[in-house]
């Protein structure tokens, strides 16, 4: 028989929910992190690329140069069923070596014009100018470079100094990956390898909280550790410590609601090599800290969170220089957590937070690109040069990554506001690339990917995502 009361209760759980959800929405226009994270996929792959640094092998060396990046964006993000989204990116650089390597410095601007369709943009500026940014600017001092290059003694260790923006990594970067203004300091003892540095954010890095009122960037100091062993002959394990701390405020003060968001990240993990031509990388991360929850504003709750992620890639050698990979991703949730994984409004009602929150960055597809938060990803992919023996076509890639997504915590939210049911099936996605090197200068990509949603989300359109883009270097 059935129980009225809970049937009331039940409809007001869900009435609920979808409010929170759709305020969620509402939220995120301001550039929502689908979006973001699209976005970061670009960046993550360019600097691969630019961040490659050559050995400085003479006395004094002056380089420089530049790239212009163009990238085309047609996808539907479930609100609109079509946005089109044109990127423009000049980058230039200068780096400088002094004394065979001792004295490094190296420097990266970047203008960017971004255009979106009329009515296509999420905060009402469809055309816009980013920058000139500061992207990198760093000195870096060996003292082992130092003592060859004035002394001709090899010395079993190192110590280096690095100030300035530049890339931070910690472990594979599960939980932190991102530029921060930072002073390092890096010593090396025989296969003893440990690095300790402080630093901020880039007030040009989007917050984490997309709900805090008035927030235009993120500002966070963080200070941290990393150990790791090299005298292993194919693995390399790690383990880090991170503290950040939130030092951003709103405006306007929103009333009975604080967003001060201070956590802790303790990771382990390994790179290495399982056995012929089978590579591995693992990171297991716990997540502390103190948070506050919706409508909190004097008590925090206690952050108690964690995550792992596996990797493993099969290499053979053969022609066409096949790769196949498997990667497994798993973020906590927090069944409290109805409006958001991430943000304070519509976060934690009660209760320690278990919902992880991280700085790190994983593939996790080009049209749901969910944050890594209250989720299993499975991906599966492959890739190969088919046209190894055609002049033209020698450095065209062609591959796949096919992903499954899951709740952690079924009644929960993710991510993406749109999966407004309490169910734990989010969907799977197929995605498709080509990567073409035509010239040593110029190189094209194509993505594309479709998004199936599963039973989370009520509205079961499929969503499409294409990508073109162009990179010229000078």
């Amino acid at each position: 028989m059935t129980n009225p009361a809970g049937s009331r209760w039940g409809c007001v759980g869900v009435l609920l929910w979808s409010v929170l959800a759709w305020a969620a929405v509402g939220a995120a226009q301001e550039r929502p992190s689908t979006f973001l994270n699209q976005q970061r996929a670009i960046e993550d792959e360019l600097r691969r690329e630019f961040d490659a640094k050559r050995p400085l092998e003479q006395r004094f060396e002056v380089d420089w140069g530049g790239w212009y990046n163009f990238y085309l964006f047609l996808y539907d993000d479930g609100v609109n069923s079509s946005r089109t989204f044109r990127r423009n990116d000049l980058r230039l650089w200068a780096r400088f070596g002094l004394e065979e390597g001792t004295h490094e410095g190296y420097v990266r601007a970047r203008l960017s014009y971004l255009d979106f369709n009329t009515g296509d943009s999420f905060d009402g500026n469809d055309d816009d100018w980013d920058g000139p940014n500061l992207e990198r600017g760093y000195y870096q001092f060996s003292l082992q470079k130092a003592m060859w290059a004035y002394g001709r003694r090899r010395v079993p260790y190192d110590l280096r100094f690095k100030i300035g923006r530049d890339f931070v990594e910690m472990g594979t970067g599960y939980a932190v990956s991102l530029p921060l203004d930072h002073v390092a300091l890096t010593g090396e003892w025989h296969n003893f390898e440990l690095m300790g540095l402080m630093g901020k954010t880039p007030s040009s890095l989007d917050d984490i909280d997309r709900t805090r009122p008035g927030s235009d960037g993120s500002k966070r100091n963080f200070f941290g550790f990393q150990a790791r062993y090299n005298g292993l002959e194919k693995h390399r394990p790690f383990f880090y410590g991170v503290w950040q701390d939130d030092k951003q405020g709103e405006s306007p003060p929103r009333l009975l609601q604080n967003f001060t968001y201070d956590s802790y990240y303790l990771g382990v993990g390994s790179t290495g090599e399982l056995f012929k031509d089978v590579r591995y990388s693992t990171e297991w991360v716990y997540e502390g800290g103190r948070s506050y929850g919706d409508r909190k504003f004097r008590e925090q709750d206690h952050i108690n969170a964690w995550a792992w992620d596996l990797l493993l890639e099969y290499l053979p050698t053969l022609k066409t220089k096949p790769r196949f990979s498997f990667e497994y991703m798993f973020a906590s949730g927090d069944p409290n957590r109805f409006g958001s994984p991430t943000d304070a409004i519509g976060g934690n009602t009660y209760g320690n937070d278990s919902s992880f929150v991280g700085f790190g960055y994983r593939d996790t597809g080009l049209s749901f690109a969910p944050r890594l938060s209250n989720i299993h990803v499975w991906r599966m992919g492959a890739s190969f040069f088919p046209f190894e023996s055609v002049r033209l076509l020698r450095e065209m890639e062609l591959g796949t990554d096919w992903f499954l997504y899951a709740k952690n915590r079924a009644p929960a939210a993710v991510s993406d506001p749109l999966a407004d049911q309490a169910n734990g099936y989010l969907g799977w996605e197929m995605d498709y690339f080509a990567n073409w090197r035509v010239t040593s200068d110029v190189a094209l990509t194509f993505r594309y990917g479709v998004f199936f949603p599963g039973s989370a989300f009520s509205d079961q359109t499929t969503r499409t995502f294409f990508l073109t883009g162009l990179t010229w270097s000078f």
